[in-house]
């Protein structure tokens, strides 16, 4: 595996036909290199929650990738109306999501906390009104 790799991938917000599309891509690419599959899993995971939550709630955002020989690093970052309340959104079940959304089989309360447990380390960084940046990373192993 090389020293770096960087991805870069736009999210569309509402599109839930192409949401996933992104995380997709990256395990493909971590399974192409070579990544422990369990590596591999927990990222996937982390950042398809992150990925459904842009698309849910932040109108879409950036995602960035860095892979690395350690760790996988992925910064999503949107302008959506950010989180105004980061202990009641980290809680099991708790969402904001419309119940249009919820039809669609979305919205269950479970992508912040999912982020948290698949990640080995998240950060939050969200301002109401301007949008939130989401650190996490997955270590190598």
């Amino acid at each position: 595996m090389s020293d770096i790799i960087h991805l870069s991938y736009m999210v569309d917000g509402d599109d839930f036909t192409r949401a996933g599309e992104a995380s997709s891509d990256l395990k493909s690419k971590l399974k192409q290199m070579g990544v422990d599959p369990e590596v591999i899993r927990k990222v996937a995971i982390a950042m398809y929650e992150g990925e459904i939550n842009m698309v849910i709630h932040a109108h879409g955002g950036t995602i960035e990738v860095d892979v690395s020989e350690d760790k996988v690093v992925m910064v999503l970052k949107d302008n959506g109306p950010g989180i105004s309340d980061i202990k009641k959104a980290m809680t099991a079940g708790y969402s904001t999501a419309s119940e249009n959304v919820r039809s669609l089989g979305f919205g269950a309360g479970m992508g912040l906390p999912n982020m948290d447990k698949y990640s080995d380390n998240m950060k939050i960084d969200t301002a109401v009104g301007k949008g939130t940046t989401i650190t996490m990373d997955v270590q190598m192993k």
